[in-house]
């Protein structure tokens, strides 16, 4: 009886040890003393260096002044201002460079995207040229181009090349008229979220009522009369309340409207064209994983060419394009901030930059800063995830 036990726990033990799940928690647990550790000393050794430095930790600074100047701010900021006013006066300009940079390439790569397989030579030969050429660049190579040779080559103000007589781009930048909003404003701002919402609701009726039916309504031209049409009339019911400041040019530069500061076009030109060329190749190759059986047969159905890619083959291929172009939104946010190579005032220069060496709360202040690009990533992919499991195919 005593021999068997002897080899029965042998075995049982040994098997213990062999069980996959076993050894897989003892890692993890592993893991996480090691993790913890590593963690426990880090910070010991900042808090002793911090200390020996005389460096107060915490985030009482965001409270104190700045005193520094910013030149392109979306909301009132002075030197007098705050740090955490000037942390969301970059995180702001950050986020604007984000959201049209991201507009524009999308734009721009689903154009040439589709250019790509064009059956007419030159604008396959351009739209290839276009994609070989800026993916293989350096982002920074590119942004320093659109700065130095293309935006700073450009006349001086007295000199500006205008546009209509409203528009002006000079080498300080692009002047355009400031809108002024005078009594029954507020109709019109209304009067257009009103016709962004019913053109939203009339696309989804439309698409559903061709799904039962198979009758197709030229959205585009009703969206559009919808778009113009309603503010439009709200503009002449109230008495045009909205006027435009026009800028003027006296002495060395403009007095009036907006100035859009040369880093900020620069930047965001460069990473879109950047962004697109790969954005390109992502629905290039969407498409082409659409069977050529869905284009025979809505030919064969009497639909044209410019409405088989837009009803049938783009939908289809928006399951491939979708994953990959989440990443290039990605890329295109974090990439922004390369804005410090020309003087941009994004997050990263005016906090991780500015801030941070005037205040020296170094650990607070790239937590932060981690912290904020982090969270934009997340809400990026998760906004896109949805919209992908939302035009994702449906198994039957």
């Amino acid at each position: 009886m005593t021999d068997l036990a002897g080899p029965v726990g042998g075995r049982a033990k040994s098997s213990f040890i062999n069980d996959p799940k076993v050894r897989s928690i003892g890692l993890q647990l592993i893991a996480l003393v090691v993790v913890v550790f590593l963690g426990w000393s880090f910070t010991e050794n900042a808090r002793d260096n911090l200390a020996a430095q005389k460096i107060a930790t915490g985030f009482g600074f965001l409270d104190n002044t700045a005193g520094f100047g910013i030149n392109q701010t979306l909301i009132p900021y002075s030197e007098t201002s705050t740090y955490g006013r000037a942390f969301v006066v970059g995180l702001l300009n950050t986020l604007l460079v984000a959201v049209v940079g991201i507009i524009l390439a999308t734009i721009i790569g689903f154009l040439v995207g589709i250019g790509r397989l064009s059956k007419n030579f030159v604008v396959r030969t351009i739209s290839t040229v276009y994609v070989e050429v800026l993916r293989n660049l350096p982002p920074l190579f590119q942004i320093l181009f659109w700065y130095l040779a293309v935006l700073s080559a450009m006349p001086g103000p007295r000199n500006s090349i205008s546009l209509f007589g409203e528009v002006f781009i000079s080498n300080r930048g692009i002047i355009i008229p400031r809108p002024l909003f005078g009594d029954g404003a507020g109709i019109v701002v209304w009067a257009i979220g009103l016709a962004i919402f019913l053109a939203i609701l009339f696309r989804h009726w439309a698409a559903s009522r061709q799904e039962e039916t198979g009758r197709y309504l030229p959205v585009l031209r009703i969206n559009l009369g919808l778009l113009i049409g309603l503010p439009l009339l709200a503009m002449i019911v109230t008495g045009f309340p909205i006027t435009f400041e026009v800028p003027e040019l006296k002495g060395f530069n403009f007095v009036g409207g907006i100035q859009v500061i040369p880093e900020f076009v620069a930047l965001t030109v460069a990473l879109a064209t950047y962004t697109a060329a790969f954005i390109a190749e992502n629905v290039r190759s969407g498409i082409q994983s659409v069977s050529h059986g869905q284009t025979e047969a809505a030919h064969s159905l009497g639909l044209r060419h410019a409405q088989t890619l837009r009803l049938v083959i783009i939908p289809q291929a928006m399951r491939v394009i979708i994953p990959p172009l989440t990443s290039q939104y990605l890329n295109l946010t974090k990439n922004s901030s390369l804005a410090v190579g020309i003087g941009y005032p994004d997050l990263v220069a005016v906090f991780a930059g500015t801030a941070l060496n005037q205040t020296g709360q170094a650990i607070e202040i790239i937590a932060i800063t981690m912290g904020v690009y982090l969270l934009l990533s997340i809400i990026t992919a998760t906004v896109m995830n949805a919209y992908n499991k939302r035009v994702a195919l449906v198994e039957r």
